[in-house]
């Protein structure tokens, strides 16, 4: 998991891999709010965005997920959210199986789970072994724009 705001990208953009600062300039050089919720290739299937508004919801209402073929980059362009989070472990039981149709692990709850506070700017970059439970609120429910973007693991 890599934490980081938007802002601090010429300086990240020396560690990471080109896939995934392509996602970030892309982060970066939209303006969300003349961007309906949808999904937009940024490069085929290898690299995409779903742009997302929701409300958000007690963690309980939420179920941990991974994902094995893409990494998330979360980016929350208006409003906060709680994303909790987790390493993969024996521990953490798998409550469905959803990589073969939608690349998705869900879990059950589990012990330990962190909580990270994203705010406008902010985001995060989940890879496989990152257990995350996105949308949960933050002091109270509200309304969230994120964008997600999805790299595909192989283009590491």
């Amino acid at each position: 998991m890599i934490f980081g705001n938007i802002r601090n990208l010429v300086t990240d953009r020396r560690v990471l891999p080109a896939a995934l600062t392509r996602g970030l300039e892309y982060l970066r050089d939209t303006d969300f709010s003349k961007v309906e919720p949808g999904k937009v290739e940024i490069d085929g299937s290898a690299i995409f965005a779903l742009i997302q508004e929701y409300q958000t919801v007690p963690s309980e209402e939420k179920k941990p997920e991974a994902h094995r073929k893409y990494i998330d980059i979360q980016y929350v362009f208006q409003g906060s959210e709680i994303i909790g989070y987790g390493l993969e472990s024996p521990a953490i039981e798998i409550a469905e199986d959803r990589l073969a149709e939608k690349d998705l692990l869900l879990y059950r709850p589990f012990p330990g789970e962190m909580d990270l506070i994203l705010t406008p700017g902010t985001y995060v970059i989940l890879f496989p072994q990152d257990v995350h439970r996105p949308g949960c609120l933050y002091q109270k429910a509200g309304q969230v724009k994120k964008v997600v973007v999805k790299v595909r693991m192989d283009l590491l």
